[in-house]
């Protein structure tokens, strides 16, 4: 597995080095051996999957807080999106920066993404399948969000959003007043 980084600060974009024959492709997901410099050994507690199935439907933006904060890692099992991390680390280098990375079946590539940040993503096909792993259990007393398309925030989406949950929809801007999460 190859850590690249990404402009934001300790989120990683994981290339996966599979194995190939004439049988298919064998690949490693997850190792705490190989994750320990990025991953401080944090252990996984949770293996969440979603299946979302419209063209142009937006996830997010999910975060945990502190003390229940969480790190992620995001892997595409069926189709394409495009997966975004927004950088809310109060004293953060990158504080209120997002990063997307395009995630597929095909290009094999994870992401990484520590806790502070919010996450979420956009299908750019229709019936696509993630999974999550999590360091931390869903706790919903510490669950927080931001609006999608927050000003302050500026996320280009690829695709003109088509759908989101009424709970995604509920979220609020930032307020002039927020700065960061405390870890």
């Amino acid at each position: 597995m190859k850590y690249v980084k990404t402009p934001l600060n300790d989120v990683y974009l994981l290339e996966i080095e599979p194995f190939e024959d004439q049988r298919g492709i064998f690949a490693r997901l997850f190792c705490q051996k190989e994750l320990k410099t990025i991953n401080q050994d944090k252990t996984i507690k949770q293996i969440n999957f979603s299946y979302t199935r419209n063209k142009g439907t937006v996830r997010g933006m999910h975060f945990q807080y502190p003390p229940r904060a969480e790190t992620k890692m995001i892997k595409c099992l069926q189709g394409k999106v495009f997966d975004v991390a927004i950088d809310l680390r109060k004293g953060s280098k990158t504080f209120l920066k997002w990063h997307g990375e395009i995630l597929s079946k095909d290009n094999l590539k994870m992401i990484y993404i520590p806790e502070g940040f919010a996450h979420g993503f956009q299908t750019l096909e229709s019936n696509c399948e993630l999974i999550y792993l999590h360091t931390e259990f869903y706790t919903p007393n510490s669950e927080g969000g931001l609006c999608y398309n927050d000003p302050s925030i500026g996320i280009k989406w690829p695709l003109p959003v088509q759908e989101l949950s009424e709970k995604d929809n509920k979220f609020k801007t930032l307020s002039l007043h927020f700065n960061g999460i405390n870890l």
